[in-house]
C-alpha cells in the first residue's frame, strides 16, 4: 500500500514538472490540431532569421538575469521545422528550458512582437511571480498563464523593446483610439511607443487564440470581457480577457525593472488595493487579494 502511494505521488510530482504539455500539444495555446510546415507561410507570420533573431534577444536578456537571480540555466529549443502552432515551459532542476515551435511562427496572425510576447510568456512561467499554478499539494513551480500573460508585457516585452526606436517602429502602425488614450499615461515618447507597441503585440497573440477557437466575434481594446471570476483562474483564459491582460500589462505604470515576488502578487505590479484602476490584472482571470 506505501509502495503503490509513493508510485502515485511519484507520478503526481512529475506531472507538475512543466508549465505546460512538454512536446507543445499544450502551451500558450490549448490543444489544437493545427501544423503550418515550413514552406507554408500564410501572409504575415515570421521567417526563419526573424525567429532566431527575436529569440536571441531575449535569450541574451534573461538568461543573465535567471543565473543571477534564481541560480539557474536558462535554454531556448528551437524548434524551426516543427510545425506545431505552441509554445511551452519547463524545468528539472536548475535547467530551465523554453521550446518554441516554427509553426506559431510562420501562423498569419504572429508579429515579430508578437512572437517576442510568446517568449515572454514561457519565461513568465518561471520567473513571472504570484499567482503561481496550483499543484495537487501546494502552489507549483510556475506562474498560471494570465500572470505569464501580463508578466510578458509589463516587464519582459519592455525589456526587449527598451533600446529601440520605438516611436518610428509605432509610426508604421494602426494604432487604436483605445490605446493612444490609455498609454497618454506615460510621460516620455518612447515610453507611450513602448506602451503602445506592447498593446499590438497582445493583439497580435489575441487574434492566434481567436483564430484556433474559430471565434467570430472580433477582439477589441474597448469591449474589455465582462466576467468576474469568484476565484483566480490558473488556466488559459479567453481570447478577449487575455487580450484585456496583455493591454492591462503595457499600460502598467510601475517600472518593468522591478522584480515580481514569488510568493505576494501584490509586489512589482499595479493593484487595486493601492488605488489603481488601469493597468491591473483583469478580473476576468484574477480575484484579488483583499489585503
Amino acid at each position: 500500500m506505501r509502495k503503490g502511494l509513493l508510485a502515485l505521488v511519484l507520478v503526481m510530482m512529475a506531472t507538475f514538472t512543466n508549465a505546460c504539455d512538454e512536446h507543445g500539444v499544450t502551451g500558450i495555446v490549448e490543444k489544437n490540431d493545427l501544423y503550418i510546415p515550413v514552406g507554408q507561410k500564410s501572409n504575415g507570420g515570421l521567417t526563419e532569421e526573424e525567429f532566431n533573431d527575436i529569440i536571441d534577444k531575449v535569450e541574451s536578456i534573461y538568461k543573465p538575469i535567471i543565473a543571477q537571480e534564481f541560480n539557474a540555466t536558462l535554454s531556448v529549443e528551437r524548434n524551426w521545422t516543427d510545425g506545431t502552432v505552441n509554445a511551452y515551459a519547463s524545468q528539472s532542476g536548475r535547467n530551465w528550458k523554453v521550446a518554441m515551435f516554427g509553426g506559431l511562427a510562420r501562423h498569419e496572425t504572429i508579429t515579430r512582437d508578437g512572437f517576442a510576447t510568446v517568449i515572454c510568456h514561457e519565461i513568465g512561467h518561471h520567473i513571472g511571480g504570484a499567482p503561481k499554478k496550483k499543484s495537487f499539494w501546494s502552489s507549483s513551480w510556475a506562474s498560471n498563464e494570465g500572470q505569464a500573460d501580463y508578466f510578458g508585457t509589463s516587464k519582459c516585452l519592455r525589456r526587449f523593446m527598451e533600446l529601440d526606436d520605438n516611436a518610428t517602429i509605432v509610426s508604421k502602425m494602426e494604432i487604436p483610439t483605445t490605446v493612444e488614450k490609455k498609454c497618454s499615461v506615460f510621460t516620455t515618447e518612447n515610453e507611450i511607443a513602448m506602451c503602445q507597441r506592447g498593446a499590438m503585440a497582445g493583439m497580435s497573440l489575441a487574434n492566434l487564440f481567436h483564430a484556433l477557437r474559430n471565434l467570430q466575434t472580433p477582439l477589441k481594446f474597448d469591449t474589455p470581457d465582462s466576467r468576474v471570476v469568484t476565484t483566480t483562474d490558473d488556466n488559459h483564459p479567453a481570447p478577449q480577457c487575455r487580450l484585456d491582460t496583455y493591454f492591462s500589462g503595457a499600460i502598467c505604470t510601475v517600472d518593468h525593472e522591478v522584480d515580481a515576488s514569488q510568493t505576494d502578487a501584490k509586489i512589482g505590479f499595479c493593484n487595486r488595493v493601492d488605488g489603481m484602476t488601469d493597468g491591473v490584472r483583469p478580473l476576468c482571470w484574477y480575484k484579488p487579494s483583499a489585503n
